[in-house]
């Protein structure tokens, strides 16, 4: 039976911007041994409704994460959490007089061994395989529908002029907010994680993310990726925040009590 232990940590960089409206976290759930989430939200709406929106979205993740019970539904735990964080950023709105908007993406993992995740706009989730790249979320963005439409080439939409209008956020008073659900099962160690806003992704390709993830603690590849985004975003660099969950061996000591225990039972 594959054995794997949790090593995560987060990071953020307020960038060129004057304000941090991003938002991440990282969670146990306290009645629910074994579960784990890591969260990212990316605000927008000018001044400090960003912030408050993306503030919002990471205190209701907690607040419903916190009565999660064991065997619970994932999938709707997770679309309950946008759905719920939308309605308040809306009233937020009402009785700030502002425009506040976010995006979101979360990851849970379960004590078996399954990994579920969510997203709406364009913060992302890579999964990546020991040091390659598996798979990331596709934006919920204008460009990327121009992509899926074949009017411009993936590698344009990076660059794009209008690549920095959503289709798809928390808040909106037009169109109400679509989750897109992603699972791996049978998870074990050498299964990594980053969620990031674009703040950080924008300014690497997906090689260098994986390898950067595969080659540090969290704590290390925080370092590396902050320095490198700013190095390639400033003087314009966006608020730049991510959170890594990587899935490791555990020490050797920690096996063989497992095994001893086992044993003894027998």
């Amino acid at each position: 039976m594959s054995q794997y232990k949790i090593e995560a940590g987060t990071g953020q960089h307020i960038g060129d911007r004057q304000e941090q409206q991003d938002r991440v976290a990282l969670f146990a759930a306290p009645r629910a041994p074994g579960y784990m989430m890591a969260v990212v939200a990316d605000g927008m709406g000018g001044k400090s409704g960003g912030a408050l929106a993306a503030e919002q979205v990471v205190r209701t993740a907690k607040h419903l994460f916190d009565d999660f019970y064991p065997g619970g539904n994932v999938r709707q735990l997770l679309e309950n959490i946008v759905q719920e964080a939308h309605t308040v950023i809306q009233l937020t709105a009402v009785s700030s007089e502002k425009e506040p908007h976010s995006t979101f993406v979360a990851l849970v993992i379960t004590p078996q061994k399954e990994a579920v995740w969510a997203h709406a706009g364009d913060s992302r989730l890579y999964r990546f395989s020991g040091p390659n790249f598996a798979e990331k979320t596709r934006d919920h963005s204008y460009v990327e529908r121009l992509v899926d439409e074949g009017k411009i080439r993936p590698e344009e939409a990076k660059h794009h002029r209008l690549s920095n209008i959503l289709t798809n956020v928390l808040g909106s008073h037009t169109t109400p907010p679509f989750v897109t659900i992603g699972e791996r099962s049978n998870l074990e160690a050498g299964d990594y994680f980053l969620l990031c806003s674009d703040g950080l992704w924008h300014y690497f390709e997906d090689a260098e993310l994986s390898a950067a993830v595969a080659a540090n603690t969290p704590r290390q590849a925080s370092e590396f990726l902050i320095r490198k985004a700013r190095d390639r975003g400033a003087p314009r660099g966006d608020n730049c925040t991510f959170a890594i969950v990587k899935l490791i061996e555990p020490p050797p000591e920690v096996k063989n009590y497992k095994v001893e225990k086992i044993r003894r039972a027998v």
